[in-house]
């Protein structure tokens, strides 16, 4: 008998969603900074374990919009709570819920749905009173299936996590193949990758004007090697310089540290090459958003 759930992670930008999901698959397959909104799309994980397969949608943070593609971000969030069997809502350790949080738990009460509560970072936690106060405030807005303290970045409870998780599967046929992790392209992956570094080495005025277009990607013949092409396109001329870097050296930069990330999920040697281009305001446009497949 097989079993499975379809789950989504949900919670505010910046808590945590991505680094989770990597930890729970045990593999990296979405891209991680300490920037709010890194993730934008939706992005599915998939673990097989024996009979239960569990396949995760890991969403952008549900934020306050200011641009066309902040809206469509939001609305991924939506969507995607209306179509699950149950969800996985982070939140931080302290500090009031935010009006985005709030509304995130009034969709969990119109679709009337299960919903394990996952507190993470809770190594910032000194008192073990103040988790206790924690858990009794947030309990306080919804009825959850399970609370479970965690810290995605060091592993702390991510079993006992698990095993909540699959008290939600029920008798059903695996929908994915058991050794399938992602459904996210090749090309979409390597596009990532090379923006996770941009986010991580530049200023934050920079990195979320910033989208990554993969345009060529094929392996040599005779020859265990992965070419890549990909341009990088910013809002602003005075951004191009800036990504590009003096005498290019930001540019290389980013360039070895997405090669080296690449070469390791493909297990194969990469050669990657960059190109900045400027494309004024693209997140305001719809038919940009769509070419870059943001929508």
């Amino acid at each position: 008998m097989t079993k499975t759930a379809f789950i989504a992670i949900v919670g505010k930008p910046n808590v945590g969603k991505s680094s989770l999901l990597n930890k729970i698959l045990g593999q990296k397959i979405a891209i991680v900074s300490s920037k709010p909104q890194t993730t934008r799309t939706k992005i599915m994980g998939v673990l097989t374990e024996g009979e239960i397969q569990l396949v995760f949608t890991d969403t952008p943070g549900f934020h306050r919009a200011h641009n066309k593609l902040g809206e469509k971000m939001n609305a991924a969030v939506g969507d995607t709570v209306g179509g699950v069997d149950a969800c996985l809502f982070l939140t931080e350790p302290y500090g009031e819920l935010n009006e985005q949080e709030l509304q995130l738990i009034q969709m969990f009460k119109k679709q009337k749905l299960p919903v394990i509560l996952a507190i993470n970072k809770i190594d910032m936690i000194k008192d073990k009173k103040e988790l206790l106060d924690r858990i009794v405030y947030l309990t306080s807005f919804y009825d959850f299936q399970a609370v479970v303290p965690i810290s995605a970045q060091n592993g702390d409870n991510i079993d006992e996590l698990k095993a909540e998780l699959d008290k939600l599967t029920f008798e059903s046929p695996h929908y994915f193949p058991d050794d399938t992790l992602t459904d996210q392209p090749e090309r979409v992956l390597v596009a990532e990758i090379i923006r996770e570094k941009i986010l991580r080495l530049m200023d934050k005025e920079i990195p979320h004007g910033i989208a990554v277009a993969i345009e060529k990607m094929s392996e040599r013949d005779n020859a265990d090697i992965l070419d890549i092409e990909a341009t990088i396109y910013c809002e602003r001329e005075s951004h191009k310089g800036m990504v590009i870097g003096k005498n290019g050296a930001m540019l290389k930069k980013i360039s070895t540290y997405a090669r080296q990330d690449i070469e390791k999920f493909f297990q194969i040697k990469v050669n990657l090459k960059c190109w900045v281009k400027v494309k004024l305001d693209w997140r305001n446009r719809e038919g940009l958003i769509h070419n870059f497949g943001l929508d």
